[in-house]
């Protein structure tokens, strides 16, 4: 696969993620958000499935015990950062989930660098702040209150940071991105709904009332999202690949205005150019970089 199809897959994922949170949000007038989560992980993970059987199928190689303890750890963090994410959202707006889940762009080449020393293309050091101004500025320029669903969303911000890195990881070493999208939605679709019997005792009516909102994130949002994110990071370096990411704010801004008739402030039209500048200069710069040093004549005096 190519870096610029890759790199739409991540564009797609973002666009999926960011209407998301208005179904998340909805999602909390009638379950907890252990159910939730838990209800949309299975679904995504059930769907998914026979893809993930039928690639590794073609690559029936058996996985080392590394590989499985990386699999079981991008299974981890992924129910770490979604649950965290999901119980802030009871207390915080769209709007400032959207941004706050956006510091991962921060802490995923912070994270790389402190794991694996994977150094980022200098270009990072830019288009990060970058980014990170362009996501402020969507959110109009500040945050109306911190409250504790905000200071959940920071945390779960460092959990989906691992996640980048992890998912990317697993699926270039496995050379199985379906599969290891699969496994790691069931196990944590499981472990949380196995929480959720403990702390939250679900309710089959009130599931029943929610099935759009669970529809929609079960099969987009996971199922056809986190597979294109785990097949595109395998051809898109972590850290680039958190900033193509980070427009998951811009689209959750964009289905609030559709869907729930919020409109941006003139700052946040700034942010959204931001954003996009920041995208398409870490995509493009670096080749084109590359390519000029390339055609550089050497003197060989």
């Amino acid at each position: 696969m190519s870096r610029p199809v890759a790199a739409l897959l991540l564009l797609i994922c973002t666009m999926l993620w960011g209407l998301a949170f208005i179904a998340q949000k909805s999602a909390m007038d009638s379950m907890g958000p252990l159910t939730f989560s838990g209800l949309r992980y299975l679904i995504g993970g059930l769907a998914v499935l026979p893809l993930a059987l039928l690639e590794r199928r073609k690559r029936p190689a058996p996985l080392s015990a590394n590989n499985w303890w990386l699999i079981i750890a991008v299974s981890l963090v992924f129910l770490a950062g979604s649950a965290l994410q999901q119980f802030g959202l009871i207390t915080t707006t769209v709007t400032n989930a959207g941004f706050l889940t956006g510091l991962y762009v921060f802490f995923v080449p912070v994270l790389g660098f402190l794991i694996f020393r994977t150094r980022p293309h200098p270009i990072i050091y830019v288009c990060v702040p970058l980014a990170l101004i362009g996501i402020y500025f969507l959110n109009g320029g500040g945050l109306d209150s911190f409250n504790a669903g905000d200071g959940l969303m920071v945390i779960g911000a460092v959990f989906w940071g691992l996640h980048v890195i992890l998912l990317g990881q697993a699926a270039r070493v496995t050379g199985l991105p379906i599969f290891v999208s699969a496994v790691s939605f069931l196990i944590a679709g499981s472990l949380a709904v196995g929480l959720a019997f403990i702390f939250e005792q679900p309710d089959f009516s009130a599931i029943q009332s929610g099935w759009i909102e669970l529809a929609y994130t079960g099969i987009l949002s996971t199922a056809v999202a986190f597979t294109f994110q785990a097949i595109g990071q395998q051809y898109v370096p972590p850290a680039n690949a958190a900033i193509i990411l980070s427009a998951e704010s811009l689209f959750a801004a964009l289905g609030g205005a559709i869907i729930l008739g919020e409109r941006l402030p003139p700052i946040g039209y700034a942010g959204a150019v931001l954003i996009f500048a920041a995208i398409l200069a870490v995509e493009a710069l670096p080749p084109l970089w590359t390519r000029r040093r390339m055609h550089i004549p050497r003197n060989t005096n």
